[in-house]
């Protein structure tokens, strides 16, 4: 079973993620075929407009944690080509039809796409603030969200799609199914326009999303490294285990308060 499935519609290219079983967690081989079909249909000349899924109850619940566990590594394998989709340099429109979980970095994916459909019931999750030394402190900045819900999602609550439709994070809430059909239709106005104009759109608005500043990028990589890195794995062990993560906080308890700032990273 690939872990990774495809269809053609016409010049829509529907990309299913395909380990349900996992609900699509992203092991190494998941992301090395993902680069490799965003890789291909970056370079057709016959598909315009992708449209991103999940099979199963999942969207795609983020990192594999039972890989990283048996790697002693948290984050997982990258792979070893570029993926355009990650990278930004794929210039066609990506409309993500978001049928269940969207965790960690199923979250991510989500939020790479310019477009977002969802059905009833999807249920999303920025988990950084769980598996690592700060949590997720850019993406309601990203998404334009005002300061209380992106400090919601930066301390890993979770949202339903209707909370997030209700907030303008996604462009349609859809009853299951329906996913693929509203996503269907949204490829298809976007085959109505120019070819330029279309691919100009979405590169100039991509250019309009709000980003931390550099200032704030270095103080978020001091902070990355501002713990014990145990908890790391740990919270990853806890999570495959089923049971209550036991962290350490810092190796030093002192550093709780010598926290880095803007000013001096």
């Amino acid at each position: 079973m690939a872990v990774v499935e495809t269809e053609r519609h016409g010049q829509v290219l529907v990309v299913r993620m395909n380990r349900p079983e996992r609900l699509n967690a992203l092991n190494h081989e998941m992301r090395t075929r993902l680069a490799e079909t965003w890789t291909e249909f970056r370079h057709s000349n016959d598909l315009e407009v992708a449209i991103f899924t999940g099979s199963g109850r999942a969207f795609c619940a983020g990192e594999d944690m039972k890989e990283s566990l048996a790697a002693g590594q948290p984050g997982g394998r990258r792979p070893a080509i570029e993926d355009p989709f990650m990278s930004g340099a794929l210039e066609k429109p990506v409309i993500a039809a978001v049928n269940g979980y969207a965790m960690g970095g199923g979250f991510m994916l989500v939020e790479r796409t310019d477009l977002r459909v969802a059905a009833t019931g999807a249920i999303f999750e920025v988990s950084e603030a769980k598996r690592w030394l700060l949590g997720g402190y850019n993406h309601g900045h990203i998404a334009n969200l005002p300061y209380p819900i992106a400090m919601e999602m930066a301390l890993g609550f979770r949202f339903t799609a209707e909370r997030f439709y209700q907030i303008g994070f996604l462009n349609r809430l859809v009853e299951p199914e329906e996913l693929i059909p509203a996503a269907l239709a949204m490829a298809e106005h976007l085959l109505t326009l120019p070819p330029a104009s279309r691919v100009n759109t979405v590169h100039m608005m991509r250019q309009m999303r709000p980003a931390p500043s550099p200032a704030q990028q270095r103080l978020a990589a001091a902070l990355k490294e501002h713990g014990a890195k145990s908890d790391l794995l740990e919270s990853r062990a806890a999570f495959a285990e089923k049971r209550k993560p036991n962290f350490k906080g810092w190796d030093d308890p002192q550093d709780r308060y010598r926290l880095p700032t803007i000013d001096r990273v």
